[in-house]
């Protein structure tokens, strides 16, 4: 089956095009609604690029139609059999992947509220493929919707429960694709179906999350009802006092201007200047004391996760590191795993080392709980669920 799967932002569209499972091309248009927009294609052993001012979602999806056709990647978009969407929030009306009708997109549009700077772009380019193919399925593949096992002493928050009901404040959670992909994917190294592990998985890049998954269900992440809870990231700050939030406000700063401390200018950039974890890690083995705190701060964070979903899983079968920096920064998967003895976890140092970006595992032989680098791949999980719903129906 041919799936294109799409990845809208607010300034950008990435696509993947895959065939029977295996991606062919990738493209990225960077910048739109910018006048030095840029777009880069990857297909077989060539990359093609293009410099220009791309108005919108719409003339993106032209842009992008154009580009595969002239790396001979396709003939044109009829060829495709299905297109997998990433939407960021399905809130609580999806929990799993569905075929994309008028209805769905009005649904959608219900839930721009609880994701402003994501839901529009992924319904730009929803709308741009319905009008230029109305016949060509399309799926939704939600964020969130892997969280939605949760049990509701889990999602919910200590507030009155009709704001619940009212403005739809509650735990979600995000990163559902890579957190579902890396948990079947740890079924195959282990060689233990899916419905029978307890996983720790921890999706670690510029954005940072936690999962708890037991027989291959979530019962706990720590994203919220905003993708700004929980572990420290780059420019995010992850759990803050909520007392913060007025008092800062008490002192000048603005709604807008707290927003943006909060999710462009902390986590690490906040600590030591840069949300960069290569930078951060030079700087680190440097003696620079600003880095040397920030990955106490983020490494500290993340045990205090793993300590606590070890709690409500009962037993740990694996811990599982993915992301930018899970799959690549050794020192920080040491660093997290060295304070984890109370555990039964112990890591073996030359396994770790050779752990670059590829997988592994890196346990040793006295560890109570397998250690493992995974590399994510949300693209190919959302053409898989794709490519199932289409099956199915």
């Amino acid at each position: 089956m041919k799936i294109l799967v799409i990845n809208a932002g607010s300034s950008s569209l990435k696509c993947q095009y895959f065939v029977e499972q295996q991606s062919e091309a990738q493209l990225l248009i960077e910048r739109i609604a910018e006048a030095d927009g840029k777009a880069t294609l990857h297909y077989q052993n060539h990359t093609i690029t293009h410099e220009a001012t791309v108005k919108n979602h719409h003339e993106a999806m032209i842009l992008a139609e154009k580009l595969f056709v002239l790396s001979g990647a396709l003939e044109n978009f009829s060829q495709i059999d299905a297109v997998g969407h990433r939407v960021v929030h399905g809130g609580e009306r999806f929990s799993t992947p569905i075929r994309i009708t008028s209805e769905v997109i009005a649904d959608i549009e219900t839930l721009i509220p609880l994701a402003p700077l994501h839901n529009p772009a992924n319904l730009e380019a929803i709308k741009a493929f319905a009008e230029r193919y109305p016949s060509l399925p399309q799926v939704a593949v939600f964020d969130t919707a892997f969280h939605q096992s949760m049990p509701a002493h889990a999602y919910h928050y200590a507030i009155p429960l009709p704001l619940k009901e009212e403005l739809h404040i509650r735990r979600y959670g995000f990163h559902g694709t890579s957190h579902s992909y890396i948990a079947k994917e740890a079924t195959k190294m282990l060689g233990r179906p899916l419905n029978a592990l307890n996983l720790i998985t921890l999706h670690l890049g510029n954005g940072a999350s936690a999962c708890a998954i037991q027989n291959g269900k979530s019962i706990d992440t720590s994203m919220g009802m905003t993708p700004l809870e929980g572990l420290v990231m780059g420019t995010r700050s992850g759990d803050l006092d909520p007392a913060i939030l007025p008092y800062l406000e008490r002192h000048g700063y603005d709604s807008q201007t707290v927003d943006r401390l909060l999710n462009k200018e902390s986590g690490l950039k906040g600590l030591c200047g840069t949300n960069d974890m290569r930078e951060i890690l030079a700087a680190y083995e440097q003696g620079d004391a600003n880095a040397i705190l920030a990955l106490r701060i983020y490494a500290y964070r993340i045990r205090k996760y793993i300590g606590a979903y070890a709690v409500a899983l009962g037993s740990v079968d694996a811990i599982v590191f993915t992301g930018g920096i899970g799959e690549h920064a050794v020192k920080i998967r040491e660093i997290v795993c060295d304070d984890l003895k109370v555990l039964g976890v112990a890591m073996e140092s030359a396994k770790n080392s050779l752990l670059q970006g590829i997988a592994g595992n890196f346990e040793s032989e006295e560890s109570s709980i397998s250690l493992l680098v995974i590399p994510t791949n949300e693209e190919l999980e959302i053409a898989l669920q794709t490519e199932a719903l289409i099956d199915h129906r």
